[in-house]
């Protein structure tokens, strides 16, 4: 693999610059052109993905596919995500990606990756049109749920601890925080 010394300097970075990335254990993303480099994550963080991909699998509908980090969201050739988890459509789904927006992203806070999490990557996501939104923070427990209206994301709900946090779109799902670290 490609060493990060040998990616480019004077531009912006794209698809092609993120697949030399090296298997390192850190997730790769691009948001504008910018790499974003995380650490793998941690006990509580692998923790709440794994009980997150099993609530959110049990009601799939036919039609969708639920997906976990690293999988590769393309929203543009400069900017590629991976959210913690994925929900897609599976006709838009392509033997190595989704070169589309997801019908539900979730990020799963951790200290490194709150601000991206909640503000670039947000926003990244509304812009292209992902119907659903949230953001898990494995420390309080607690999850968000925002939902696209009108090209914008409206809170939908916010459950803390033992509250249970129940959503409709993109199906049916209901949620305890607290069963998400336990």
């Amino acid at each position: 693999m490609t060493a990060m010394t040998t990616l480019p300097r004077s531009r912006p970075l794209t698809r092609a610059d993120l697949a030399a990335m090296p298997e390192d254990g850190h997730r790769y993303e691009l948001i504008d052109g910018v790499l974003i480099v995380t650490p793998g994550p941690v006990t509580h963080h692998q923790r709440a993905s794994r009980q997150l991909l099993l609530a959110l699998s049990r009601d799939v509908p036919a039609d969708l596919e639920v997906f976990h980090a690293p999988f590769d969201v393309v929203l543009a050739d400069d900017t590629v995500l991976q959210p913690d988890i994925v929900v897609a459509r599976q006709a838009d789904l392509t033997a190595a990606n989704l070169p589309a927006a997801p019908v539900l992203a979730i990020e799963i806070l951790s200290p490194s990756t709150r601000h991206i999490d909640l503000h670039l990557k947000k926003s990244r996501l509304e812009e292209a049109g992902c119907a659903a939104y949230w953001v898990v923070d494995p420390g309080e427990p607690s999850i968000t749920a925002w939902e696209l209206r009108g090209g914008r994301y409206v809170e939908l709900g916010h459950a803390v601890g033992t509250e249970v946090l129940s959503v409709r779109q993109p199906y049916a799902v209901t949620i305890r925080p607290a069963d998400l670290v336990s």
